[in-house]
Protein backbone atom coordinates (compact mmCIF):
# COMPACT_ATOMS: atom_id res chain seq x y z
CA UNK A 1 0.00 0.00 0.00
CA UNK A 2 1.35 3.53 -1.09
CA UNK A 3 1.37 6.18 1.74
CA UNK A 4 1.49 10.18 0.76
CA UNK A 5 3.28 11.01 3.58
CA UNK A 6 5.99 8.67 2.72
CA UNK A 7 5.94 10.41 -1.38
CA UNK A 8 6.25 13.67 -0.02
CA UNK A 9 9.17 13.05 2.56
CA UNK A 10 10.77 11.34 -0.66
CA UNK A 11 10.02 14.12 -2.99
CA UNK A 12 11.03 16.70 -0.50
CA UNK A 13 14.49 15.02 0.29
CA UNK A 14 15.19 14.68 -3.36
CA UNK A 15 14.16 18.76 -3.75
CA UNK A 16 16.27 19.39 -1.18
CA UNK A 17 19.56 17.04 -1.94
CA UNK A 18 19.10 18.79 -5.55
CA UNK A 19 19.54 21.88 -3.92
CA UNK A 20 22.18 21.44 -1.41
CA UNK A 21 24.24 19.56 -4.59
CA UNK A 22 23.63 23.19 -6.32
CA UNK A 23 24.63 24.92 -3.77
CA UNK A 24 27.81 22.91 -3.73
CA UNK A 25 28.31 23.30 -7.19
CA UNK A 26 28.13 27.13 -6.73
CA UNK A 27 30.61 27.42 -3.79
CA UNK A 28 33.18 25.26 -5.69
CA UNK A 29 32.98 27.81 -8.90
CA UNK A 30 32.88 30.79 -6.48
CA UNK A 31 31.78 34.34 -7.69
CA UNK A 32 33.79 34.53 -10.46
CA UNK A 33 32.97 37.68 -12.04
CA UNK A 34 29.68 37.44 -10.75
CA UNK A 35 29.84 38.25 -7.26
CA UNK A 36 26.26 40.13 -6.93
CA UNK A 37 24.01 37.30 -8.52
CA UNK A 38 26.80 34.69 -6.77
CA UNK A 39 25.86 35.77 -3.03
CA UNK A 40 21.72 36.47 -3.84
CA UNK A 41 21.16 33.28 -5.30
CA UNK A 42 23.08 31.15 -2.63
CA UNK A 43 21.74 33.52 0.12
CA UNK A 44 18.10 32.67 -1.27
CA UNK A 45 18.92 29.38 -1.28
CA UNK A 46 19.90 29.06 2.39
CA UNK A 47 16.47 31.36 2.98
CA UNK A 48 14.62 28.63 1.58
CA UNK A 49 16.10 25.74 3.36
CA UNK A 50 15.51 28.32 6.64
CA UNK A 51 12.00 28.51 5.26
CA UNK A 52 10.86 25.17 4.19
CA UNK A 53 12.64 22.03 5.47
CA UNK A 54 13.71 23.31 8.66
CA UNK A 55 10.19 25.28 9.88
CA UNK A 56 7.88 23.38 7.79
CA UNK A 57 9.08 19.92 6.61
CA UNK A 58 11.13 19.33 10.28
CA UNK A 59 8.99 19.54 12.83
CA UNK A 60 6.12 17.16 11.58
CA UNK A 61 8.48 14.45 11.02
CA UNK A 62 10.31 15.32 14.71
CA UNK A 63 6.58 16.03 16.36
CA UNK A 64 4.14 13.46 14.33
CA UNK A 65 6.34 11.11 12.66
CA UNK A 66 8.84 9.97 14.65
CA UNK A 67 7.50 9.30 17.63
CA UNK A 68 4.52 6.90 16.29
CA UNK A 69 7.31 5.51 14.76
CA UNK A 70 9.57 5.06 17.85
CA UNK A 71 7.01 3.45 19.45
CA UNK A 72 5.87 1.13 16.95
CA UNK A 73 9.55 -0.06 15.66
CA UNK A 74 11.88 0.64 18.84
CA UNK A 75 14.28 -0.81 17.02
CA UNK A 76 14.68 2.31 15.43
CA UNK A 77 14.59 4.34 18.12
CA UNK A 78 18.71 5.10 18.27
CA UNK A 79 18.38 6.09 14.80
CA UNK A 80 15.12 8.41 15.92
CA UNK A 81 17.19 10.06 18.67
CA UNK A 82 20.01 10.42 15.91
CA UNK A 83 17.87 12.38 13.50
CA UNK A 84 16.33 14.67 15.71
CA UNK A 85 19.10 15.95 17.19
CA UNK A 86 20.13 16.43 13.83
CA UNK A 87 16.93 18.48 13.08
CA UNK A 88 18.23 20.96 16.42
CA UNK A 89 21.43 21.09 14.94
CA UNK A 90 20.55 21.95 10.99
CA UNK A 91 17.81 24.58 12.58
CA UNK A 92 20.51 26.41 14.23
CA UNK A 93 23.82 25.85 11.68
CA UNK A 94 21.06 27.25 8.75
CA UNK A 95 21.32 30.18 10.33
CA UNK A 96 24.98 30.31 10.97
CA UNK A 97 25.66 29.15 7.35
CA UNK A 98 24.04 32.24 6.72
CA UNK A 99 25.58 34.48 8.29
CA UNK A 100 29.12 32.93 7.56
CA UNK A 101 27.66 33.63 3.75
CA UNK A 102 27.24 36.82 4.95
CA UNK A 103 30.38 37.59 6.36
CA UNK A 104 32.33 36.04 3.21
CA UNK A 105 29.99 38.38 1.08
CA UNK A 106 30.40 41.86 3.03
CA UNK A 107 34.30 41.26 4.24
CA UNK A 108 35.95 39.29 1.59
CA UNK A 109 37.73 36.35 0.64
CA UNK A 110 39.43 36.25 4.29
CA UNK A 111 36.15 34.77 4.96
CA UNK A 112 35.52 32.33 2.37
CA UNK A 113 37.69 29.56 3.89
CA UNK A 114 35.12 29.31 6.86
CA UNK A 115 32.40 29.18 5.05
CA UNK A 116 33.23 26.61 3.01
CA UNK A 117 34.06 24.51 5.78
CA UNK A 118 30.96 24.97 7.93
CA UNK A 119 28.61 25.10 4.49
CA UNK A 120 30.22 21.68 3.53
CA UNK A 121 29.90 19.78 6.91
CA UNK A 122 26.12 21.37 6.80
CA UNK A 123 25.51 19.90 3.68
CA UNK A 124 27.33 16.66 3.75
CA UNK A 125 25.33 16.00 7.71
CA UNK A 126 22.43 16.85 5.82
CA UNK A 127 22.39 14.36 3.07
CA UNK A 128 23.59 11.58 5.35
CA UNK A 129 20.44 12.68 7.78
CA UNK A 130 18.09 12.19 4.86
CA UNK A 131 20.24 8.62 3.68
CA UNK A 132 19.70 7.61 7.62
CA UNK A 133 15.79 8.38 7.32
CA UNK A 134 15.21 6.68 4.72
CA UNK A 135 17.35 3.60 4.68
CA UNK A 136 15.96 2.60 8.41
CA UNK A 137 12.80 4.99 9.75
CA UNK A 138 10.85 5.76 6.28
CA UNK A 139 10.87 1.37 5.90
CA UNK A 140 10.27 0.73 10.01
CA UNK A 141 7.21 3.32 9.25
CA UNK A 142 5.86 1.18 6.43
CA UNK A 143 5.96 -2.23 7.94
CA UNK A 144 5.11 -0.77 11.41
CA UNK A 145 2.70 2.06 11.66
CA UNK A 146 -1.24 1.08 11.41
CA UNK A 147 -3.48 2.83 8.49
CA UNK A 148 -5.02 5.07 11.27
CA UNK A 149 -1.39 6.12 11.55
CA UNK A 150 -0.96 6.89 8.01
CA UNK A 151 -4.89 8.91 7.77
CA UNK A 152 -3.74 10.92 9.90
CA UNK A 153 0.56 11.68 9.19
CA UNK A 154 -1.34 12.32 5.30
CA UNK A 155 -3.50 14.64 6.24
CA UNK A 156 -0.91 16.63 8.17
CA UNK A 157 2.49 16.05 5.50
CA UNK A 158 -0.01 17.33 2.48
CA UNK A 159 -0.36 20.94 3.97
CA UNK A 160 2.94 22.93 3.39
CA UNK A 161 3.97 20.90 0.56
CA UNK A 162 7.16 21.97 -0.68
CA UNK A 163 7.14 23.66 -3.92
CA UNK A 164 10.35 23.30 -4.88
CA UNK A 165 9.69 19.64 -5.59
CA UNK A 166 7.51 20.67 -8.70
CA UNK A 167 4.73 19.22 -7.71
CA UNK A 168 2.58 22.00 -5.45
CA UNK A 169 1.72 25.34 -6.24
CA UNK A 170 3.70 27.74 -4.40
CA UNK A 171 2.13 29.58 -1.45
CA UNK A 172 1.73 33.56 -2.85
CA UNK A 173 4.07 34.47 -0.51
CA UNK A 174 7.31 33.03 -1.24
CA UNK A 175 6.42 33.11 -5.18
CA UNK A 176 9.04 35.73 -6.04
CA UNK A 177 11.84 33.84 -3.98
CA UNK A 178 10.86 30.40 -5.72
CA UNK A 179 10.91 32.11 -9.07
CA UNK A 180 15.06 33.53 -8.23
CA UNK A 181 16.09 30.62 -7.19
CA UNK A 182 14.50 28.26 -10.25
CA UNK A 183 15.35 31.18 -12.68
CA UNK A 184 19.58 31.63 -11.04
CA UNK A 185 20.26 28.54 -9.73
CA UNK A 186 22.40 26.49 -11.50
CA UNK A 187 21.23 22.52 -12.74
CA UNK A 188 19.24 20.53 -10.92
CA UNK A 189 17.24 22.60 -8.96
CA UNK A 190 17.63 25.52 -11.65
CA UNK A 191 17.73 26.84 -15.18
CA UNK A 192 21.01 29.18 -14.39
CA UNK A 193 24.78 28.83 -15.48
Amino acid sequence: MKHRTLDIIRDEHSSLAAMLQSMRMMVERGPRDDPRNFFEVLRAMLFYIDEFPERRHHPKESQLLFPRVAKAAPEVGLAIARLDRDHEYTERAVRDVQHLLLAWELLGESRRQLFVTEFTRYVNLYLEHMRLEETEVLPAAERALTAADWDELDAAFEKNCDPLTGKYQPDPVYETLFSRIVREAPAPIGLGD
